[in-house]
């Protein structure tokens, strides 16, 4: 069969909140396709579907609804994070 997943992630360059990259990867059968990233603020396709996919959804709510993650996600995220490292060092 195909696999198609998604992954999330934040990027943390520094212990500045104005720092951390959230970016959102779409992958089809291990081949990522689009991906978002919260520095560019728009999605950048790979393939020739990502692509269109990515014009689209560029030109939709769905960007918009996307750059809001790195607030939520992220920031949320960053203080249970820190806790857990400093606890485990």
């Amino acid at each position: 069969g195909f696999r198609h997943y998604t992954v999330a992630d934040c990027e943390f360059n520094s212990s500045k909140l104005n720092d951390i990259e959230y970016t959102q990867s779409y992958y089809y059968n291990k081949l990522e396709y689009v991906r978002f990233s919260s520095s560019g603020g728009k999605y950048v396709g790979y393939t020739e579907y990502g692509i269109k996919n990515a014009e689209r959804w560029n030109n939709g709510p769905e960007v918009i609804a996307r750059r809001g993650e790195k607030e939520r996600y992220c920031f949320h995220n960053v203080g249970i994070d820190v806790e857990a490292d400093l606890t485990k060092s």
